[in-house]
């Protein structure tokens, strides 16, 4: 039955809906005349009343087509189609009235009345028998699933999901007890804890969290339980993020990492700060990047004069060019986009100058720690060199605000990756010594979730491949923050910036990359292998730090933390090198840079950085 209907088209499945009305507008007749009489075979009415039992059907069938009744897809059949379904079968008692009077057909006068009646119970049954016919071919194809959450929210997403041809809603769980053993839109409600016997019972091999008002804590909570029955979990999005016009079953996502991450989320977004963006020229370089691209979205939404998008590499640029075109000619912001590096001076001038750019993020880095280490000459001259160029470029063109994007491990660094972030923070702090006009200030992320390069992706990656998850050290641990939580501290950085000083986001206590994997692991439907489960289906494997790898990150060097306005950000005033310090070990990095000399390099920065201090034993695990 599924695999006929899937094969016939729209247009053949209404005129085969259209013949079986035609046949219950006969059979009604018929039917009506039985409950009338009181007789199985009234057909003394049959010589003079025959006329109706073709005129009727031949009517019917005209006008419910024109009402587009046999049209209603049958997997969307409900209330308001019942009701199509009654006033149909209303005007055309009325029409049968009419007709047996007018035409003479001798039929008893209440007749019409129960035909309506009759006919509208076949025409609902019929359907309702095909729906079940359909779903009980397709359900061993579908993916059985319970909904947790009972609300308005669960009940839509259950309807949405009827019509799926890939899930089969079986059951709610809801954590209300007057709930339980209550059918909420046809599905029974069950307790969270009778899911293993829905398990079991009911073959349930997917739980879909559709509470979107909890809290991230309530979530995290709920996932906790879920996961523990070794069942892929989903969610809705928040009711924010389900704004945007999509159905809502198309919404339906993995649960991500940053919901576990133990914290909720740092709002940081503020008409104030978005203030200070409008009306403006901003630049941003490294505009295709993760951080990059979405600082491009948000700034947007302060509706900028004009947004120059910096980016070195041709299909980035092109990509985030293409997204933010019409939502740039919505806000009639001007989009530019310059194909460039921020260490060439011709062209990073003349940028600034001939846009007039006001302010300046500046998110190009080279940023992937095992990468580096092995090319630290670029990275010191995309890092360093970068930052001194468009340091150097915005004091000449007087532009008003310029931010540095930096990053955790610049400080105490123990790898190149790090060190070439510390001293572009050196760079920029040194600058604002002398800058008149123009306020220079970084800001300092710790890992972004969902980054390129991150390791979200990463683990996510090896465990669709079957394992194993590989971890460098059982003990790592690190801050995370989501990326829209590191674009907004940027521009809340150039908001409350007065010069020099590092910005930071209390981003909580760190997470152990163990537990974060085993989350991940748990949370697509499968089960850690290990000591005490040798049966399980993905591996944790330990490789090894990897040269200049950290157990922790730390985000301040000191402790002179200064408020901001934001309770959740810090400012940090940090001792920096002098003018001529700044200057010697700039000179001399550019030379070895220059010269391609990777030991002179490291040696420059191990001299000039304070707390550098490479792990050179720390190799690879075979």
């Amino acid at each position: 039955m599924g695999d006929l209907h899937n094969r016939l088209t729209r247009g053949q499945k209404a005129a085969i809906l259209l013949v079986l009305d035609g046949l219950a507008m006969v059979a009604s007749l018929w039917i009506a005349l039985q409950l009338r009489l009181g007789e199985l075979w009234p057909d003394r009415y049959w010589a003079e009343g025959w006329g109706l039992f073709v005129l009727m059907p031949l009517i019917g069938m005209a006008y419910a087509w024109t009402l587009g009744i046999p049209r209603i897809v049958l997997r969307s059949f409900e209330g308001r189609a019942i009701l199509r379904l009654l006033r149909f079968a209303f005007i055309m008692s009325v029409v049968c009235a009419v007709l047996n009077a007018s035409l003479a057909f001798g039929l008893p006068r209440s007749i019409p009345g129960i035909w309506g009646a009759v006919f509208l119970a076949l025409a609902v049954i019929g359907r309702l028998t095909l729906i079940e016919l359909m779903e009980r071919s397709e359900g061993a194809a579908r993916i059985p699933v319970v909904i947790y959450g009972a609300g308005a929210t669960g009940q839509q997403l259950m309807a949405a999901l009827r019509t799926d041809r890939d899930v089969r809603p079986v059951a709610f769980l809801d954590d209300n007890a007057a709930l339980a053993r209550v059918a909420v839109s046809g599905l029974r409600v069950y307790p969270p804890e009778r899911l293993p016997e829905l398990v079991a019972s009911r073959g349930v091999r997917r739980a879909i969290l559709a509470m979107p008002s909890a809290s991230p804590q309530k979530r995290r909570r709920i996932v906790e339980r879920l996961k523990a029955q070794s069942v892929d979990v989903q969610t809705l999005p928040s009711f924010e993020e389900m704004l945007d016009g999509r159905a809502l079953s198309d919404q339906l996502r993995p649960v991500s990492a940053d919901d576990l991450l133990g914290r909720d989320r740092v709002d940081l977004a503020s008409p104030e700060v978005a203030s200070a963006y409008t009306g403006k020229t901003v630049m941003i370089t490294g505009a295709g990047g993760s951080i990059g691209s979405e600082l491009c979205r948000q700034v947007l939404v302060a509706r900028p004069a004009r947004l120059v998008l910096f980016e070195i590499s041709e299909y980035a640029l092109y990509t985030i060019e293409m997204e933010l075109r019409a939502s740039a000619a919505a806000s009639w912001t001007e989009l530019v986009p310059v194909l460039g590096s921020a260490t060439d001076e011709r062209a990073v001038a003349h940028t600034l100058a001939a846009h007039g750019v006001e302010i300046v993020l500046h998110a190009a880095a080279y940023k992937h720690v095992p990468l580096l280490e092995d090319n630290a000459v670029e990275g010191a001259r995309n890092n360093v060199l970068g930052t001194r160029t468009l340091t150097d470029a915005c004091l000449a063109a007087g532009v008003e605000r310029f931010i540095l994007v930096s990053s955790d491990k610049a400080v105490r660094p123990t790898n190149v990756m790090g060190a070439t972030k510390r001293m572009a923070e050196l760079v920029v702090q040194d600058r604002q010594t002398r800058a008149r006009g123009t306020v220079l200030t970084m800001v300092r992320f710790g890992n972004v979730l969902g980054s390129s390069g991150s390791v979200i992706p990463l683990f996510r990656a090896q465990i669709e491949a079957g394992g194993p998850v590989t971890l460098t050290h059982p003990d790592v641990t690190r801050y995370f923050m989501t990326i829209p939580e590191a674009a907004q501290l940027v521009l809340l950085a150039g908001s409350f910036a007065a010069g020099g000083e590092v910005f930071v986001l209390d981003m909580g206590a760190p997470v152990k990359i163990r537990d974060l994997a085993r989350s991940l692991i748990e949370l697509s439907g499968r089960t850690v292998r290990d000591e005490a489960t040798p049966d399980g289906d993905i591996e944790i494997r330990v490789t090894g730090l990897r040269p200049g790898e950290k157990l922790y990150e730390e985000l301040l060097i000191g402790d002179d933390v200064i408020p901001t306005p934001h309770p959740k950000i810090l400012r940090a005033a940090e001792a920096h090198l002098s003018e001529v310090e700044t200057a010697a070990a700039l000179s001399d990095l550019e030379a070895a840079v220059t010269a391609t000399d990777d030991a002179r390099l490291r040696g420059i920065l191990e001299r000039r950085i304070g707390g550098y201090t490479p792990e050179r034993s720390a190799l690879p695990a075979e």
